[in-house]
């Protein structure tokens, strides 16, 4: 029963809001939507306390209907709940739960909000039937479910044009990683005949080495399959290549932004592997490729983040980053510290997100960090809320990052994997990076000589509780759940913790080999950590002349990172142009040129000429009939006498 309130309350919240929110005050649709989202928060880590904390294996499958059954297929609609979920529960829900009343503070004022507060349950509601799926088909109904609220929310605004180019091409680009999602799953069914997952797996040993003939080559099935699932993920979680959309989701509202990019939709892909982890652990070379994306992912956005200008992108693109070293983390097979940073990444990024929303609020919408700085005295609970965020992102001691992402680092130094020596380096390179873009951040906006309007400074005032309490919760979980959980997640409890949700061969010991890890490794993060505080400090505090001449005097490199290694203008020219080229010459040189040319304006107008002249014979008079009649005789006498006599 708790599990099926769990997921189907949200979206019960949803439909209210939807449709009879309308005919009450706005305040109900708000508060049933936040009170469903903040019950459902509780039983979540009900369910995670309860069961992985007290020795409890959960393990558990609930048949909610039979969805479909057609001759020679079968998938019924189960919840299944075991500790990967239960970890999922608690990351989605407890985000959303403060999401949904953080919006409470930051939409007063929009006359839309009862619409905005459906769409967050319905959100949720997606994401929950995709972490709770027991079979591929199920997983991509939330899967698709979560793309389509995630086009609502991005393009709530939808009056603004830049909204609604932003929502069209998050859902343009995730369509294209779907699509190999989708492929992934034909290809399921069509080697093991079933789509559900225990099926799968079961079986899956057997279909190693085995391989299939494409093109002349011999291609091994399970590295095929493993790889398509995974193009899904690339899309859902902005991988490298596929990461385009996610800036552009800055246009939503805050709180979408930190739903989106905090715990739900982001994560979903990380949520795929882990959850496939059978498949991935006997495809090899698939585990290169998750680990070259992941590591290439990682500094890849970290390089820039570095000059980003709009508070939001530059989390937006940290949240880039940290997705790939969650997939480092899945890629040289430690799945648990993936998923142990995924639950640590939800709570500072959420909090760094809803903080943003928070200064934006105060700054009178302003986003530019050019346009703040000084203010740290005027919302100083903001200020302190976005430094936990902050020292948690980058990997301080003893708070959440610390833990998760240090475990990453030392998984990728240890691997055997192909691309571990590179994923090692790209990680700590973007450790360096993730720390000077965010007390950058830090800097630009609270500290130093403030370049607001005199307008602007005037009104900047601290958030209200509604908004405030959300960030309480958060800093908590950004201070407490790496010291808290990291025993049970990656240390000598996890084997009992994770039981059967996540699968590791026998040959697979990468959480027990970074314990032995050399003292360079392990302090190399925290080393990365101060030297990225010392610059950021020296730029932007003591010398804020600095980055100026710097860009000054590397106008390429700047440029080239400013406009994110030109992917949008490359994928424009490329993609956009080209479809619009091809598109101008199948018109003009195929459609016209050739087909109405011989078509419509050639042959059927030559026929059309020809039976109009001809139907001119069609008079109705006798004596026409009988001088036609009368020419044919006469021609076919003429034929005879001519040809004939040769």
């Amino acid at each position: 029963m708790i599990y099926t309130a769990i997921v189907f309350l949200p979206i019960l919240a949803s439909i209210f809001a939807g449709v009879f929110g309308r005919y009450f005050d706005a305040k109900v649709s708000e508060y049933l939507t936040s009170g469903v989202l903040v019950f459902i928060a509780f039983l979540s880590w009900v369910v995670l306390l309860g069961s992985g904390f007290e020795g409890e294996t959960l393990n558990t499958k609930i048949n909610i209907l039979t969805w479909i059954d057609i001759t020679g297929f079968k998938a019924n609609w189960i919840i299944r709940v075991d500790m990967l979920t239960a970890v999922m529960f608690v990351v989605v829900n407890t985000v959303s739960a403060v999401v949904h009343v953080y919006s409470i503070g930051y939409m007063h004022n929009d006359p839309h909000r009862i619409r905005f507060f459906s769409y967050l349950s319905f959100f949720t509601f997606a994401m929950l039937t995709l972490i709770t799926a027991d079979n591929f088909l199920q997983m991509f109904f939330g899967w698709e479910g979560v793309g389509v609220a995630s086009y609502l929310l991005i393009g709530f605004w939808y009056k603004k044009q830049s909204a609604g180019a932003a929502a069209m091409k998050a859902f343009i680009v995730n369509r294209v990683g779907d699509f190999g999602f989708a492929l992934g799953i034909f290809g399921v069914l069509y080697v093991f005949g079933s789509v559900d997952f225990d099926t799968v797996f079961t079986a899956a040993p057997d279909m190693v080495n085995n391989s299939f003939n494409f093109l002349g080559y011999d291609v091994d099935i399970l590295t095929t399959l493993s790889i398509l699932l995974f193009i899904g993920a690339m899309g859902k979680s902005a991988q490298f290549l596929l990461h385009t959309w996610l800036p552009d989701a800055m246009e939503g509202p805050t709180p979408v932004s930190a739903l989106i990019h905090a715990a739900t939709m982001v994560t979903a892909g990380v949520f795929l592997v882990a959850r496939c982890s059978p498949l991935f652990e006997l495809a090899p070379d698939a585990m290169n490729f998750v680990t070259l994306i992941g590591a290439t992912t990682a500094f890849f956005a970290a390089t820039v983040g570095l000059v980003q200008n709009d508070i939001k992108r530059v989390i937006a693109y940290s949240t880039a980053s940290q997705l790939g070293y969650m997939f480092v983390a899945l890629g040289v097979g430690a799945y648990q510290a993936a998923i142990f940073h995924l639950f640590t990444h939800a709570f500072f990024k959420a909090l760094l997100f809803l903080g943003a929303g928070s200064v934006i609020h105060a700054m009178s919408d302003e986003q530019d960090m050019r346009k703040m700085g000084g203010i740290w005295k005027k919302i100083p609970k903001t200020y302190v809320m976005m430094l936990v965020g902050t020292l948690a992102l980058t990997g301080f001691p003893l708070t959440a990052g610390y833990f998760s992402k240090d475990a990453i680092i030392e998984a990728a130094f240890v691997s055997q994997n192909y691309f571990a020596e590179y994923a090692f380096y790209a990680v700590i390179l973007a450790a360096l990076m993730t720390s000077f873009y965010s007390w950058r951040l830090i800097f630009m906006t609270f500290h130093g000589k403030s370049r607001a309007s005199k307008d602007v400074l005037s009104h900047v005032h601290e958030s209200p509780n509604i908004m405030l309490v959300p960030l309480y919760i958060l800093a908590a979980g950004a201070l407490l759940a790496g010291i808290l959980f990291v025993p049970y997640f990656i240390g000598d409890g996890q084997q009992a913790f994770w039981f059967t949700s996540i699968y590791t061969s026998e040959s697979n010991q990468i959480l027990h080999d970074i314990h032995g890890v050399s003292a360079y490794v392990k302090y190399s993060p925290f080393v990365m950590m101060l030297i990225g505080f010392g610059l950021a400090y020296q730029f932007y505090i003591r010398q804020p002349q600095i980055p100026v001449q710097l860009a000054a005097r590397f106008d390429t490199l700047y440029r080239f990172l400013l406009n994110k290694w030109y992917f949008d203008e490359v994928y424009d020219f490329v993609f956009v142009k080209g479809a619009q080229k091809l598109g101008t010459f199948l018109a003009v040189k195929v459609d016209k040129g050739v087909i109405d040319r011989y078509g419509p304006d050639g042959i059927a107008a030559l026929v059309f000429r020809i039976t109009a002249r001809v139907s001119k014979f069609q008079s109705g008079l006798l004596y026409h009939y009988a001088f036609v009649m009368l020419i044919g005789v006469a021609v076919m006498l003429t034929y005879f006498v001519v040809w004939g006599a040769r």
